[in-house]
């Protein structure tokens, strides 16, 4: 086999594999579940008014989970340098673990709070299908 055909071949086994990793990704994406922002802009048949606010909402969501997200990664780096100085559960990694687990839950309660600032958004009967929801993601079971 000519270089240039050895070439071909690989190039062209390459792109298939990203077609069919691309594939298999929107395949396995179209099963999920919408995300709760989804279900919201796509099920709820929101007013533009209620649009214009949640947009709000989500600009000033976006900019604190970014600080937080950052905060946590900071953590993480933290324990991983703390991990690799004492090789052992010492004081270090034990300090270390309990500011991954403050940043982990400054991000779990901002994200449980702009949930409840969502749903403030809604009319009852939009509140009781968010509800819904809302519900069935929290206890699905995450390997499903």
């Amino acid at each position: 086999m000519k270089p240039w055909h050895l070439a071909i071949a690989v190039l062209l086994a390459a792109l298939a594999g990203c077609i069919g990793a691309l594939a298999a990704d929107r395949w396995i994406r179209a099963n999920d579940e919408p995300t709760l922002h989804e279900f919201v802009h796509d099920e709820l048949e929101l007013t533009a008014e209620q649009s214009k606010q949640l947009e709000t909402l989500e600009a000033a969501y976006a900019v604190e989970y970014k600080e937080l997200e950052l905060a946590l990664r900071a953590a993480n780096a933290r324990l991983a340098r703390a991990m690799d100085e004492e090789h052992e559960f010492g004081p270090e990694v034990a300090a270390a673990i309990d500011e991954v687990h403050a940043r982990m839950g400054a991000l779990q309660k901002a994200t449980i709070n702009h949930v409840f600032d969502m749903r403030k958004l809604l009319n009852p009967a939009q509140q009781q299908l968010f509800d819904r929801h809302v519900g069935t993601a929290l206890t699905r079971d995450p390997r499903a």
